[in-house]
C-alpha cells in the first residue's frame, strides 16, 4: 500500500503563512484607536486596559512577523533600501513590545503603590510629563518613533520600487508615516486616528502575501508563488 508524502514546506508557503499575521496586526492596530482607554493612572487597573493592551502585545508581534514576510517576498528587488525599511521597522516594533509588556504587566499592580510612577510613564505618550524621572524611557521611545517613521517611509517606497506587491497600500503605509509627526500637533485623544491608514496598509498587504497574484512570478526578483508552480 502506498502513501502519498505530503508536500515538504517550502520558503513560499512560509511567506505566504506571515500574510494572516500582517492582516491581524492591521486590524488590531487600525481596531483599537477609536476604543483604546486614556493613558492616565485611573485606566490601568480596568478590564478594557487589560483586554486593549494584551490586543497590543499580540499586534506587536504580529507586526514583526509580517513585516519579515513583506520584505523576504521582495528581497530580491527591494535593494538595501528594503533592508534599511525592514530592519528599522522591526526594531520600532521590537521597542514597542517591552513598552507594552511594561503597560500590561508591571502597570496595573504598582498603580496602588506607585501612581506618581505610572502617571510619569504614561506620561511619554499622553504629553502629560509625570513628577518622577523615569531615566532613559522616554528617549527610547523618541527612538522607536524615529525608527517607525523613517522605517515605514522606507519600507513602503521600496515596495513601490520593487513592483513585486500593490503599490496602492505600499503608498498609503509611506505616507501615512510621513505624516506621522504632523500628529502631534493634534490633540493626543485625536493622534490615534493617524495609526488607522498604517493598519489598513498592512491588512492589504497581509491579503497581497497570504494570496499573490499569478503575475508576481513573472515580476524578477520576486519569489514566485505557489500558485504558478
Amino acid at each position: 500500500m502506498t502513501t502519498t508524502a505530503k508536500p515538504p514546506v517550502t520558503a513560499d508557503s512560509l511567506i505566504r503563512a506571515t500574510g494572516p499575521f500582517a492582516i491581524v496586526a492591521g486590524l488590531i492596530y487600525a481596531g483599537i484607536q477609536p476604543i483604546h482607554p486614556p493613558d492616565f493612572v485611573a485606566s490601568v487597573t480596568t478590564t478594557p486596559w487589560a483586554v486593549v493592551i494584551s490586543l497590543k502585545l499580540v499586534m506587536c508581534l504580529f507586526f514583526m512577523v509580517g513585516t519579515a514576510g513583506l520584505y523576504v517576498r521582495q528581497m530580491g528587488r527591494a535593494g538595501w533600501l528594503g533592508l534599511a525599511g525592514f530592519v528599522l521597522f522591526t526594531a520600532c516594533w521590537w521597542l514597542q513590545t517591552g513598552y507594552v509588556f511594561a503597560e500590561l504587566f508591571v502597570l496595573p499592580p504598582l498603580a496602588p503603590v506607585s501612581p506618581e510612577f505610572v502617571d510619569s510613564f504614561l506620561g511619554i505618550v499622553n504629553q502629560h510629563p509625570g513628577p518622577l524621572d523615569i531615566g532613559a524611557l522616554g528617549s527610547v521611545y523618541g527612538v522607536l518613533g524615529l525608527f517607525y517613521l523613517a522605517g515605514g517611509i522606507l519600507l513602503g517606497v521600496s515596495t513601490v520600487r520593487a513592483g513585486v506587491l500593490p503599490k496602492a497600500p505600499s503608498i498609503m503605509l509611506a505616507v501615512a508615516a510621513l505624516l506621522t509627526p504632523a500628529a502631534v500637533l493634534l490633540p493626543h485623544e485625536l493622534q490615534r486616528y493617524a495609526a488607522i491608514p498604517v493598519g489598513l496598509a498592512f491588512i492589504w498587504l497581509g491579503f497581497a502575501l497570504w494570496l499573490p497574484r499569478k503575475t508576481t512570478a513573472a515580476v524578477p526578483g520576486a519569489l514566485r508563488p505557489a500558485a504558478t508552480r
